[in-house]
């Protein structure tokens, strides 16, 4: 891709965020009407606003063998942190709503027999058989019943698997979550201090860490949290 392509890519991205979600019409309507004027152009872009995507599924410690789900994929880009570890893998289901984005999830599979793409909602989609780890990048504040899609997410893990979690965070006494919070919903994006609480409180045996990075075109720096936990 020329750097002529990238630039007029990312004027795509930013005059769709500029825009935000449109108001009417269902929730999936609202996020195909929102990503699919930029999904060929989303990853580029969200890499450098993304952060920790990578890191967290080196703590999902995955194996040979293993069954993994993502729960609100996108485009897939989490396949390109996976490497070799991904052919090991016995199942990886990829599941969203937004088929602009999984048309890019599906490309990024290619013809990968055990990686399978599903259109379906996270708060209700269950596989067929228990995952040993479960994923959600960025994707829990996009989510409107999280707090089921969390429930979801643990009633699907194996005793004793992972649940990863990235996501954007309003830290406690943060100066700044008020903007935060604002900027990001403009794009659809609702964070909140609950979605950290819940998940400590539905997987006790965890560990987290709130970290702040970098924000495309802005000279603050966002808050975000990993999160992995395990079901007894």
């Amino acid at each position: 891709m020329t750097a002529l392509n990238r630039a007029l890519g990312e004027g795509q991205v930013l005059l769709r965020m500029l825009r935000g979600v449109p108001r009417g019409g269902s929730h999936v309507e609202r996020l195909q009407g929102f990503y699919a004027p930029q999904a060929e152009h989303y990853d580029a872009f969200r890499s450098r606003l993304l952060h920790g995507r990578e890191e967290l599924i080196t703590l999902l410690e995955l194996e040979p063998g293993m069954r993994v789900v993502e729960l609100g994929c996108g485009t897939g880009a989490s396949l390109g942190f996976l490497g070799a570890t991904l052919d090991g893998l016995a199942r990886y289901d990829m599941v969203d709503l937004c088929p602009a984005l999984l048309a890019q999830a599906r490309r990024r599979a290619g013809e990968r027999r055990n990686v399978v793409v599903h259109e379906a909602d996270a708060t209700t989609w269950s596989p067929l058989q228990a995952a040993d780890r479960v994923l959600i990048s960025y994707a829990l504040t996009m989510i409107p019943d999280w707090r089921q899609a969390v429930a979801n997410a643990h009633a699907m893990l194996a005793p004793g698997g992972l649940l990863g979690v990235v996501d954007f965070h309003l830290p406690r006494g943060g100066r700044l979550n008020g903007f935060w919070r604002r900027w990001f919903a403009h794009d659809g994006v609702h964070l909140s201090a609950e979605h950290l609480t819940v998940l400590r409180e539905s997987l006790p045996d965890h560990w987290h860490t709130e970290r702040r990075a970098a924000t495309p075109y802005l000279p603050i720096a966002a808050p975000y949290y990993l999160f992995i936990g395990r079901r007894e």
